[in-house]
């Protein structure tokens, strides 16, 4: 197996749409790839896919060995860009040794782990059994993972192929938690001299609301909520709101339409333009292409949202915690606790609903994160609730997959990776809960830019991860 023929199984990938909750195109992908080989393949109520390859002659003794990546992705687009997820090919263009889509997430998170697996179950290399799993429904929750019955595999060791660092070696993560406001309001009508227009925050980087969250990455949805409660003191009306998407994702893109009289919007667009620019010194050094600004609004909008539900919506958005809560006492540089608040949305008439996340490797921190979301929201009004909560994963005093991991680097690169704990969340955690026993590390090439338009994936990573992913899976005993 080669690095070439990962990428080359990587490209197929991308033409194959697998939106997390609607995986059926990629789930019959992969069983026909498995028919094409004569491989064992099994696929479970949930939708995740098991396919087997026996040991090959003389290496019947190794352990069986589980290699596993989700085959889900997060589809997020830049503003303006025409593509659709359920049935369009993802838009890559390679550069400066880097794999990227310019509009659009790449998928490699966790396509190239997917790759690697296919790459491997085509390959002739002399080994002992391997179990390839390809869960669904990561990004939403980890679905597909807390489905998983036991004797759905048999291995005891595991190799997650979902990590985004070359070199670095992981054996711990945070756990998780979603949480959820809803704002139920009624309608005010629009004055009648009143005037429209629309408040934006766009082109923030986004990334991934755990790797990324410590970056000082500005979210979208917390700026404008921010300058909406700095204009509170004015007369005006909050006709529509909309901002963020993904729960794992840091909000690029937020805006709101507003209505007021003319000379009022005059007054709040120069706030605007102050508060812009203060914006872009805190964030300048980071986010090069922030853009705040307001335009004219053309559709006619009878009802506003109710001044109440209005006022107590951007007082919230204003206080709700975002980002890093905690770093760890035991582990330099890493964060323990962080909360991101992902998206405000519009969802039906009459309802407004915040989505947010809380991460955490210490369970009694992630809830207390998220009882300080619910308790901010509690407070405005809303009605919260809470799910999707799944474990963290804790490193292991013994365990001989890292020992020969690390080894197998040092053989291969004359130098330690680095073996440490990530606070994204990986289904490692579930894992432990369902498969006691189970040994395992996760390591990957580098991406960066996950969750966001702009992935990429860097190719000369990539061949060091083959090469590590080959010598582990043919050696290790």
């Amino acid at each position: 197996m080669n690095s070439e023929k990962v990428l080359s199984f990587f490209k197929e990938i991308t033409t194959v749409p697998r939106e997390s909750g609607h995986e059926e195109q990629i789930i019959v992908y992969l069983q026909k790839f498995a028919a094409d080989r004569g491989l064992e393949c099994r696929t479970d109520e949930a939708g995740n896919v098991l396919i087997v390859k026996e040991a090959a002659p003389g290496f019947e003794d190794r352990p069986a060995i589980v290699l596993q990546s989700h085959s889900d992705m997060v589809c997020e687009k830049n503003e303006g860009v025409e593509h659709d997820f359920a049935k369009d090919p993802i838009r890559y263009v390679i550069e400066d040794g880097w794999m990227i889509a310019p509009d659009t997430t790449l998928g490699a998170d966790c396509g190239i782990g997917m790759a690697a697996q296919l790459a491997l179950l085509d390959s002739d290399m002399p080994c002992g059994k391997i179990e390839c799993l390809f869960t669904v429904s990561e990004e939403t929750g980890l679905d597909g993972a807390m489905a998983l019955q036991p004797g759905f595999f048999e291995g005891k060791v595991l190799l997650n192929l979902d990590s985004e660092d070359e070199g670095e070696i992981f054996v711990g993560c945070a756990g998780g938690l979603d949480t959820t406001a809803v704002f139920n309001h009624t309608y005010d009508p629009v004055c009648e001299d009143f005037e429209l227009e629309e408040v934006f925050v766009k082109d923030a980087m986004g990334g991934h609301s755990g790797d990324d969250i410590n970056k000082g990455r500005a979210n979208a949805v917390q700026l404008l909520g921010r300058f909406l409660y700095s204009i509170l003191d004015l007369d005006w009306q909050l006709v529509r709101i909309d901002g963020g998407n993904k729960r794992n994702a840091i909000a690029r893109e937020a805006k709101a339409v507003i209505a007021a009289e003319p000379d009022t919007l005059d007054i709040i667009n120069e706030r605007l333009e102050v508060y812009a620019a203060d914006v872009a010194e805190d964030y300048g050094a980071i986010e090069t292409n922030l853009n705040l600004g307001y335009a004219g609004y053309d559709l006619a909008e009878e009802s506003a949202i109710d001044e109440m539900t209005a006022w107590n919506l951007v007082t919230a958005l204003c206080a709700s915690p975002h980002g890093v809560l905690a770093m760890s006492q035991e582990i330099e540089n890493f964060v323990e606790t962080s909360t991101n608040l992902a998206s405000v949305k519009m969802v039906e008439p009459g309802m407004i609903r915040i989505g947010s996340s809380q991460r955490s490797c210490v369970t009694a921190a992630r809830r207390a994160a998220a009882a300080k979301m619910e308790a901010c929201f509690v407070l405005a009004g809303a009605v919260v609730t809470h799910e999707s909560e799944y474990p963290g994963w804790a490193p292991a005093a013994v365990s001989p997959i890292r020992d020969a991991c690390v080894a197998s680097y040092k053989k291969l690169f004359g130098c330690e990776p680095k073996v440490k704990a990530i606070h994204a969340g990986l289904e490692c955690g579930l894992f432990t809960e369902k498969f006691p026993g189970l040994d395992m590390v996760s390591f990957g090439p580098t991406l960066r830019g996950v969750h966001a338009p702009g992935e990429r994936l860097d190719l000369a990573s990539l061949d060091k991860f083959v090469a590590l992913l080959n010598d582990v899976v043919v050696n290790f005993k």
